[in-house]
């Protein structure tokens, strides 16, 4: 917005921040009334008619973010991922394309809540002062957006916050959130020895294609691929990729790509959707056959799930789900023995990171071969925990996940490539893992990485989807959603495993549990809904059943007696 240009930048700031830009910009995006923002570690979520105003002021965050980082790129991206089409959402991105420091959170949730320019600013004042922000560095941040009909005038409201502070804006357009991130780590390991890769759309598919190319090396192509693509932006992501990827090395059937049809989104179809049923998306049944691989993206495409049938797709037990459980297994596996191959499993530390989500046969299987911790929900305590591992594997059962190998492990693994060595066994596992590196999205779950990371493993080991199936055995298990007044009230501990709040729920929950052979369940609020999550397994279908049942009516009795 245009002020009198007698005005100097300097005399409308105070202690360094353009209090009067950013006044005369947010007369644009007021806060909407009677409206709670909560940022937590997926961003901010609600419907996306009611986030201009939060738009605009987490700009002004982001935009502080890169000064604090020396000025370095951050990222910011309009999604709301696996929600239905209306609702929408914000998450910022830092330097490495990690989700932002968890201590600029409650900033954020602040800012976002403020009820006048005057409560922005000293929210604004107190981040300042807390993490010494010099106000004179540049700042610089990358957006990018999803296919909701609501994303356009959000990142309009970006752009006016990013304006208004004086901060260098980069608009990356229509992108997956694993693109964005993946720019964002692009852009600032440019001038590195290292760099993540072409800080550019076009860069990210050329890296994924080249290195695909290299690790399946001389296998011949298997049947087609069916991909699931939720109608969200991963359809236009997987499309404009084949371009870069020859047919013979990949044959992909892409379906539910109506990008430009209301409502469609995440509708009956999707990654969060197959998981959650445990069933095809709708109309599957008549596009698909026995045996054929099959896989959904979530609508931002940061999730993945594989699936097949075993017999007709009109016998409801003919589903079977490869979920991001069975993901971690696969991958654990494969890279443990290119590991053991190349002749550095001295050298080299795999570990596996879940949630309590994770099933619990896929928790036996995985503790038989590497090490495994359990961490809250959300990636970025499974991101974080993994960094303690030299390869550290993490996914969440929902699909959720990627592998980061350490800059160590990475110097170690191409270090040890010798280009005047026969290709014997211990150079071509090493030269795998090279390709593993630069195949695998490291900044976050990425269901494009993550697809050709599964077709790479299955691909070199001559499996079909009943193979990898077979490794475990799934606990029966039911995750549900129970609606309650005040999602607050639910408090946990001990990796969302235990409840400390509402006050003797956990021990009710512990002594239904203990009825059923194998029984485990928990109760966690969930951080992107207004609803709570209850999770059960058994031994036996029914009785997983009753107790997943039992364990929703108690927290539905405890919310309304709280």
């Amino acid at each position: 917005m245009a002020l009198p240009s007698n005005i100097d930048f300097a005399v409308r700031a105070t202690d360094g921040l353009p209090t009067l830009l950013i006044s005369e910009a947010s007369k644009s995006y007021p806060k909407p009334d009677g409206i709670k923002f909560t940022y937590g570690t997926a961003g901010v979520r609600t419907k996306g008619d009611v986030l201009e105003s939060t738009c605009f002021r987490l700009a002004l965050i982001s935009a502080l973010r890169s000064k604090r980082m020396g000025g370095k790129v951050v990222g910011m991206m309009v999604t709301a991922s696996h929600n239905p089409e209306p609702d929408n959402g914000l998450k910022a991105v830092d330097p490495r394309g990690e989700m932002l420091a968890s201590n600029w959170e409650p900033y954020c949730t602040e800012a976002a809540n403020a009820l006048t320019d005057e409560e922005l600013f000293a929210v604004l004042q107190r981040l300042i002062k807390a993490d010494s922000i010099n106000l004179q560095t540049p700042a610089v941040v990358v957006y990018a957006h999803d296919t909701r009909p609501s994303s356009p005038k959000l990142v309009k409201a970006i752009e006016a916050g990013l304006a208004a502070i004086g901060a260098e804006g980069r608009n990356g357009g229509l992108l997956t959130t694993p693109q964005l991130h993946y720019l964002v780590k692009a852009y600032n390991t440019q001038s590195t020895p290292d760099p993540y890769g072409e800080p550019t759309e076009e860069g990210y598919y050329k890296k994924l294609a080249d290195a695909f190319q290299r690790a399946i090396a001389d296998k011949p192509a298997t049947s087609p691929l069916t991909v699931d693509c939720a109608n969200g932006v991963g359809a236009i992501s997987l499309q404009r990729f084949q371009k870069y990827l020859p047919a013979s090395a990949l044959q992909v059937r892409a379906l539910r790509t109506s990008i430009d049809t209301a409502g469609a989104l995440n509708n009956g179809c999707g990654a969060d959707h197959v998981k959650t049923k445990q069933a095809l998306p709708s109309g599957f049944e008549k596009e698909v056959a026995e045996g054929e691989r099959l896989c959904s993206f979530d609508g931002d495409a940061d999730r993945i799930v594989y699936y097949y049938l075993n017999g007709h797709a009109s016998q409801k037990e003919s589903f079977r789900l490869l979920d991001g459980d069975r993901i971690a297994a696969l991958v654990a596996d494969y890279i443990s023995e290119l590991v053991k191959r190349a002749g550095i499993a001295d050298e080299i530390k795999i570990g596996c990171v879940q949630t309590a989500y994770a099933n619990g046969g896929s928790t036996k299987y995985l503790s038989q071969r590497v090490p495994v911790v359990c961490t809250s929900t959300g990636v970025k305590h499974l991101h974080h925990a993994a960094e303690s591992f030299d390869v550290g594997v993490y996914f969440e059962a929902n699909g959720h996940g990627t592998v980061l190998f350490s800059d160590s492990a990475q110097s170690l693994i191409r270090g040890k490539i010798s280009s005047s060595s026969p290709q014997g066994d211990s150079q071509s596992a090493l030269s795998q893992l090279s390709n593993l590196i630069d195949l695998i999205n490291q900044t976050v779950g990425d269901a494009l990485s993550d697809m050709l990371l599964v077709e790479v493993v299955l691909r070199q080991r001559d499996w079909e989807p009943a193979h990898w199936d077979s490794l475990y055995t799934d606990l029966p298990n039911k995750l549900l959603k129970v609606i309650v007044p005040d999602r607050a009230l639910f408090t946990t501990t001990d990796a969302d495993r235990k409840l400390v709040t509402p006050d003797g729920l956990q021990q009710e929950i512990d002594k239904l549990v203990g009825k059923y052979l194998e029984g485990r369940s928990f109760v966690r609020p969930s951080g992107t809904e207004d609803c709570v999550r209850v999770y059960a397994e058994a031994r036996i279908q029914q009785e997983m059943e009753e107790l997943a049942n039992k364990v929703a009516k108690l927290v539905t009795d405890a919310a309304k007696n709280a």
